[in-house]
């Protein structure tokens, strides 16, 4: 693979253009500058990989502490996505909101992780495509 994305790079810095089709969303995302998401004989999607994550953001956070985070479930303006034990990732419907949740977790004991979870083109793909 790597040969290949080397002289795919090599081609396509000469200035030809390069029409690279994959379902390997990941080699995808390291090759290309522009994007096309086809289904359907339909253009589902198109930009630049910064343009489509964008485009396509969605206000989800992750948190990663030491204690328990199941009282993420009732924080004002957060809707819990998936929760194990010391780990919730959820959507916020405001960064104060997000940061409200980092806020009670530090009161409650350390903190591992928190951020904004960015989606994968897998993703946008499987969202665009149904």
């Amino acid at each position: 693979m790597e040969t290949t994305v080397r002289v795919l790079r090599e081609t396509a810095d000469t200035g030809v253009p390069v029409l690279f089709s994959s379902h390997q969303l990941d080699v995808v995302e390291r090759l290309c500058d522009e994007l096309v998401i086809l289904a359907d004989g339909r253009v589902r999607a198109a930009g630049s990989r910064s343009e489509l994550l964008a485009a396509h953001a969605r206000p989800e956070w992750e948190l990663d502490a030491a204690v328990d985070t199941g009282w993420v479930r009732e924080a004002p303006g957060v809707e819990v996505l998936s929760f194990d034990g010391g780990r919730v990732h959820f959507l916020a419907d405001s960064e104060a909101a997000a940061h409200a949740v980092l806020a009670d977790a530090v009161a409650r004991g350390t903190v591992h992780r928190f951020g904004p979870v960015t989606r994968t083109l897998h993703e946008i793909f499987t969202e665009v495509t149904r």
